[in-house]
This record gives structure tokens, C-alpha cells and sequence, in this order.
């Protein structure tokens, strides 16, 4: 080891100064002799005395004492990069990014980088904000104070600026938090080009474990997807992710420590530090301008996101005019003009806000809240998870945005692109969607 590792172990606490002698060879007194040198001229001029004299530019011991001891007491686990935009935003250092980084890692406290594998072509950016977001779950011990648990963060990441458009902690990459994910960006931007995720079972149907994806049968989030004429664009390795792997990355490498360092230990303690927190710091780090100033997000317009983000699933009513759904029984009212609804092919919706409502075809039979229980047709439903009770917006009409299609369920051979005339496409009230019909 060099003799300014020694000592910068020492300062930071890892050896005594006596074990710091017994490494060099030293004896006690000669220790001293180097500990006061070092605070008579300064960490530089322990290694810069080529010409017998301290370098004029040296950084001041205090000053190197302060910012080892900032990481050992405080930031412990950041990386380089962002333990230097932490301190210098945080604590006023004016010490250079490299400098620091040399030092956190002469003292012991952090390891060198790896030395990079063989050269890989980057993939060009997509020139155009909203013309390809990345979504993918990472699931990792966010919460540092409760090592024993795991939670899954989603995120949606533009491809064109970098910037972090949607991130959450969730229980579990389900299809419930990925469709909550697309639905509070899309209520914010607008509709995007396309999305582009990996092959979970929640985004794709895979015949074959390995092979292509389906392009006639499609999950809940495709059924959606293709509601809203979005692309939905799967990969087939992870270094075809490699934007949404890296914002993983970076992600782990920060928000752990942040959290840790606030001391938060529950989800919604945590989803809230990322909203008023962490997204506008992370955006302002790493955001980017497009290389086309040009939006690709379609304006919503007046169009209930409740109507295009729900599952579905075929049922049949039972003698008693009830249907059984996530271990919920539905009591269906008596219906006008019909005497019984027993043994109706029905579909149920389950929402977003965990609400439920039954169809047959275009007739609305019955709407519940989330533990079963009927409400009156009509009630307003949240819009979006982080506000509850708000009223939706007016009701879907085919006049309200251009080029709204009849969706017709992707199955017997005809694919499930973007259509030809028009941006967004709304399925008649109960269509059920191709996996479920196929079953039933």
C-alpha cells in the first residue's frame, strides 16, 4: 500500500495511527513526524515533494477530514458521482469531482470502477419527447431500513431527454401498478408513439418460453395499449433495455441511500419522498434536450382513462343474480324488464381505484366499490390513485377526439397494430378482451 493510503485510512477511522506505523514500517515517533508535516502543509504535500516544497494548490486537511467524514458518518453507500452533487449542493465542498473521488477511494471507502467490457454501438435516441418511453420494474431492497422485505419500483423513462417521467415502489410488478404507471403518464403527456418493456407475463403473451411474442393474443396492458393506438414494443435481451438497466441502476445506486439517509421505512412515506423530492432533483441532473423540439405526445382531450385502463374477465350469474370475482361476491340488483339475470354471460371490470362494475354487452348492471358493495350508477370515481374522490372528466363522446375507431378484440389471425385512420381507439362498452373471450 502507498503511504497516503495509510494515511488516509487513518483519518478516516479504519486504522489507528499506531496500526497506520506498524503498516509503513514506522516507528510511533516517525507517525507523529507525518501526522504533523500533513498539518503544517496540507494532504498534498505528503505526495507532491518532487521539488521540496507543498503544492501551492494542496486542499486543506479540515477540509479533507470533513468530506471522509460526511461519507463514513452520513453518506455511506452513494456512489462517487452522487455523493459529490450531494455535498456540493448540501455542504458548499468546492473540491473537484475527481478529487473527491480519489480520495473516498484512497481512504478505503469506496472501490474502483471495473474496467469496462468489449465495445458495444450505442443505439441513437429517438428525436422526439414521447415518441418511445421504457418502462420496466426493478424489484431490490428500496427501503435500507428494512433490510428483511423487497419492493418493485416502476418507472417510465423518456427516450429522447432521459427524463424520469413516472416512478413508484410497489408490493409486486403487477398488472394493476404497470397500468397504473401508464395511465398517470398519459393523464399528464398525453398519449405517446409507443412503449417499450421486456416480455413480463403482464405485457406479452409467449407461446413458446423464449421465442416471439404474440401478436394476436394480447395481456390486459396490450388490450389498453391498443385501445389508445400505442405501439407496445417488446425486447428480447437486456442490453436492448439498456436505458431503462442503466436508469435501474442509478436508481439503486441513489435512492437507497436517500431514502436510508431520511429515514423512511413505509411505501407510502416513500412514494411520497419521490414525488416532492427525488423526481425534480434527478430530472434536473440528468435531463436532456431532444434533438427535435417537437412534442410526439397526442393531447388526451376529454377521454376517461377509467374506461381504457381495467381488467376484465368473463363470468356467468349464479341462481341467486350474484357473480363471484377476486373472491368478492357481486349482488346484481333487479334489472328492467327482465325478471332474472341467472346464467348471463356477464363481464367484470375490475378498475383502478379497485372499484368493480358488470356488463353485458352495452348494458351497465351494476356498479361496486372495492369491497363489493353496490353503489348507484352514476357515482364519480377517482380519476388517478393520489387523488381520491376526485370527480372524472365529461364522458367519453365520439366527437371529442379525432379518429376514435371501433376496437374489435385482436384474434383469429388479424394483428393488433396502430390503426390506420387515427391515434385512439374505444371498445363498445363490455367487449371482452381476446384472452378472456378465448377462455370463456
Amino acid at each position: 500500500m502507498k503511504v497516503r493510503e495509510v494515511i488516509l485510512r487513518a483519518i478516516s477511522g479504519e486504522y489507528t495511527w499506531l496500526q497506520a506505523a506498524e503498516i509503513l514500517g514506522m516507528s510511533p515517533r516517525s507517525i507523529r513526524r507525518w501526522r504533523q508535516r500533513m498539518d503544517l502543509y496540507g494532504y498534498a504535500g505528503l505526495i507532491d515533494m518532487r521539488r521540496g516544497i507543498p503544492s501551492p494548490r494542496r486542499a486543506p486537511v479540515s477540509e479533507i477530514e470533513r468530506i471522509v467524514g460526511l461519507y463514513r458518518d452520513t453518506y455511506r453507500g452513494y456512489n462517487a458521482r452522487h455523493f459529490y452533487q450531494t455535498v456540493k449542493r448540501e455542504h458548499g465542498v468546492k473540491l473537484s469531482y475527481t478529487y473527491v473521488r480519489q480520495l473516498l477511494q484512497g481512504a478505503g471507502l469506496m472501490k474502483k470502477g471495473r474496467a469496462r467490457g468489449r465495445h458495444r454501438r450505442r443505439r441513437e435516441r429517438r428525436p422526439r419527447f414521447g415518441e418511445m418511453l421504457h418502462l420496466d420494474g426493478s424489484r431490490h431492497v428500496w427501503l435500507a431500513l428494512v433490510p428483511d422485505e423487497k419492493q418493485t419500483l416502476i418507472q417510465v423513462v423518456d427516450d429522447a431527454t432521459s427524463r424520469l417521467l413516472y416512478t413508484q415502489l410497489w408490493a409486486g410488478e403487477t398488472t394493476q401498478a404497470v397500468m397504473t404507471a401508464m395511465r398517470e403518464v398519459i393523464r399528464e403527456h398525453g398519449i405517446p408513439e409507443s412503449f417499450y418493456t421486456d416480455r413480463a407475463g403482464w405485457a406479452f403473451e409467449t407461446p413458446k418460453a423464449g421465442g416471439p411474442v404474440s401478436k394476436t393474443l394480447l395481456t390486459q396492458a396490450g388490450e389498453a395499449l391498443a385501445r389508445l393506438g400505442i405501439e407496445h414494443i417488446p425486447s428480447y435481451s437486456p442490453q436492448a433495455r439498456g436505458r431503462s438497466e442503466r436508469m435501474n441502476r442509478t436508481l439503486q445506486g441513489r435512492l437507497v441511500n436517500e431514502l436510508r439517509v431520511a429515514g423512511i421505512t413505509t411505501l407510502e412515506a416513500a412514494n411520497a419522498y419521490l414525488r416532492e423530492r427525488y423526481l425534480p432533483t434527478h430530472n434536473e441532473e440528468f435531463a436532456r434536450e431532444p434533438a427535435d423540439p417537437t412534442s410526439a405526445f397526442v393531447e388526451l382531450g376529454h377521454v376517461d382513462l377509467d374506461e381504457i385502463f381495467f381488467e376484465e374477465e368473463v363470468r356467468k350469474v349464479g341462481k341467486d343474480n350474484t357473480v363471484c370475482f377476486d373472491g368478492l361476491l357481486l349482488q346484481l340488483v333487479k334489472q328492467p324488464g327482465r325478471r332474472t339475470c341467472a346464467g348471463l354471460a356477464v363481464q367484470v371490470r375490475r378498475h383502478l381505484d379497485g372499484g368493480h362494475t358488470v356488463r353485458r354487452g352495452t348494458q351497465l348492471l351494476g356498479v361496486y366499490d372495492a369491497q363489493g358493495r353496490h353503489r348507484a350508477i352514476g357515482t364519480t370515481v377517482p380519476m388517478h390513485q393520489d387523488a381520491p374522490g376526485t370527480a372524472q372528466t365529461a364522458p367519453v363522446a365520439s366527437g371529442v377526439v379525432p379518429a376514435i375507431n371501433t376496437y374489435a378484440p385482436s384474434r383469429g389471425g388479424v394483428g393488433a397494430g396502430v390503426p390506420a385512420s387515427g391515434r385512439l381507439r374505444l371498445p363498445p362498452a363490455g367487449t371482452p378482451p381476446s384472452r378472456m373471450a378465448a377462455k370463456a
